[in-house]
């Protein structure tokens, strides 16, 4: 049964005491870590506002997303949590995104007020980068109606942009966005997502019986085109979506992620669309692109049809040395994840990995590969729950909140379901939507953040438990963007042999930290790294320790932090 069918049918060892007793209790894990629940304990108080008052317009389903960014740049993450608003004329409270500070102890505090950031909009998405090259990354969000840009003015505080920088004007329903340099001229250019044409005034009445209203599926609107905006260099933006090869009408976008699929050296795009085919589009090098996604596999399922794409992600989950693709898709769908046969053609091994059975009862969202337990190959979580709460009466085997999932790379091509072992109440139920990863405390191993529509967001600190080993490098360029963005790093210990790319974006809504972590199970000395930079430069260091971050500045060398 499709989707219209189916619709229409039917914190570790820097904690305080005084907190300690916060945190959710984890049983014993036989996995080599386990995930604890710190949201409590780390002072996260956040309830997203997805506006629903009874009038079931479509974005209340949707929303919404997170990230991990060092605002301040101290060299700790901190978290930003979007949110949505309530409608004009439904006016119930005041809802704003949030901005937590990192403590440095395992703890945040809400500086939303003193950033500048109390502000209400109906928020969906979040990317993070530093557009201006001056060292503090700046904030886009993606929202309904006006999009807003964010610049960083580097003493604690955002101005909004939006006007100056040229970005408004263009309104629409905007979900995922991200952050990257398509002409590598050293100046980080936005692409941004569109759902579907809507507006409040336009809303359609959809009806499961003919008389109340319920919620409308992607086929009741007509598509909406991405947006590509070049970066001039001197703070504003061109609209350049109508002459880069990207203006598609057709498209009803949810994620998006960067990669480089062609192994050219120049960024890619993969657009995750809901009931309509995914894009790929190859970067042309001369300021256009060119979709690809038929010719690679990637558009369509394994049967040939259009799927509900909603989460993207991108990752070497083999350590092929080439992008691996997760793509989350509607209960009954399957993830798809895509292996790479051949220069530029991939195949979905969902089914043969182990994920496609798993996921074939789930709605799932965002997505994040991650080497949750530093083994040195690539995992997969997963944020999953349904979009109508009135799921529960149509289908028994499909719930509104569902649990996330996380699949553990067992190499060989295989993976394993394993969130109901990891305690902390990871696998409770919940209506996921957003995801991202960081390293917020500094030990080495990645956390997770999970949001929820019209509910909580949840932290779950990774507690590493058989002494796997780490490595961690956070890039800047200098020639390149600031942040590096692009930037390929390999890195070679013994047999291993494991890629990363630095990108924004990714997941549903979302982006996590920039800084690149490599698992590396028990080894504790790394043979060589070799960094690939937008530039076109490319920088080899050799014999370095494991357990240890390292900041890489391009052109000037490497240095433990």
């Amino acid at each position: 049964m499709n989707r219209r069918d189916f619709l229409f049918a039917t914190l570790g060892s820097g904690l305080a005491a005084v907190v300690a007793s916060r945190i959710v209790a984890s049983p014993p894990s036989n996995l080599g870590f386990r995930l604890t629940d710190v949201t409590a304990a780390a002072g996260i108080q956040f309830q997203h506002n997805s506006g629903a008052y009874g009038g079931k317009l479509l974005p209340e389903t949707l929303g919404s997303g997170c990230a991990f960014l060092d605002y301040d740049a101290d060299g700790w993450q901190d978290i930003l949590l979007i949110n949505g608003m309530d409608w004009p004329g439904h006016k119930r409270r005041r809802s704003t995104l949030r901005l937590y500070r990192n403590n440095r102890n395992g703890a945040f505090t809400d500086v939303t007020k003193s950033a500048g950031l109390d502000i209400e909009m109906y928020g969906m998405g979040v990317a993070v980068g530093d557009y201006n090259n001056d060292g503090f990354p700046d904030i886009f969000i993606s929202c309904v109606g006006q999009s807003r840009l964010f610049h960083n003015t580097g003493k604690g505080t955002f101005v909004d942009a939006t006007r100056s920088s040229g970005l408004f004007g263009r309104q629409g329903l905007s979900t995922s966005a991200l952050w990257f340099d398509y002409d590598r001229d050293g100046y980080l250019d936005l692409f941004v997502c569109n759902y579907v044409r809507w507006s409040p005034e336009h809303d359609v009445f959809c009806s499961l019986d003919g008389t109340h209203k319920s919620y409308c599926t992607p086929e009741a609107y007509r598509g909406d085109t991405c947006w590509l905006f070049h970066n001039r260099g001197n703070g504003t933006f061109e609209d350049v979506t109508a002459t880069s090869g990207v203006f598609d009408s057709s498209s009803k976008s949810l994620g998006v992620a960067m990669l480089d699929y062609d192994q050219d050296g120049w960024p890619d795009l993969l657009v995750a669309n809901d009931t309509q085919p995914n894009k790929l589009y190859r970067n042309l090098h001369n300021g256009k692109f060119k979709d690809v996604a038929v010719e690679a596999g990637l558009a369509f399922s394994t049967e040939g049809k259009a799927r509900a794409g909603m989460g993207v992600d991108v990752g070497d989950f083999d350590n092929s040395g080439q992008p691996g693709i997760a793509i989350t898709n509607f209960d009954n769908e399957m993830i798809g994840l895509y292996h790479s046969v051949k220069a530029g053609v991939y195949d979905d091994v969902a089914t043969a990995a182990g994920i496609g059975g798993a996921s074939k009862s789930t709605l799932g969202f965002g997505c994040i590969f991650l080497d949750v337990d530093l083994d040195g190959a690539l995992d997969l979580a997963v944020a999953n729950g349904h979009i109508d709460e009135t799921v529960r009466n149509i289908r028994g085997n499909v719930g509104y909140a569902q649990p996330p999932q996380l699949f553990l790379n067992q190499g060989s091509g295989r993976f394993r379901e394993v969130a109901a072992e990891v305690g902390g109440e990871f696998e409770k139920p919940r209506v996921g939507r957003g995801l991202a990863y960081a390293d917020f405390d500094r030990d080495g191993g990645l956390d997770i953040l999970l949001t929820t529509n019209n509910g909580p967001a949840a932290l779950f600190r990774n507690e590493q438990l058989a002494g796997n080993r780490s490595v961690r490098f956070e890039l800047q360029g200098t020639q390149s963007n600031r942040d590096a963005i692009g930037a390929s790093v390999q890195i070679f210990a013994g047999d291993l042999h494991q890629s990363r790319l630095v990108r924004g974006g990714s997941s549903y809504l979302s982006q996590s930290e920039l800084p690149l972590t490599f698992g590396l199970a028990k080894r504790d000395r790394i043979d060589r790294v070799v960094i690939q930079w937008p530039s076109g430069r490319t920088e080899e260091y050799k014999n370095l320790k494991t357990t240890k971050a390292y900041k890489c500045l391009e052109g000037r060398g490497i240095e433990p932090l």
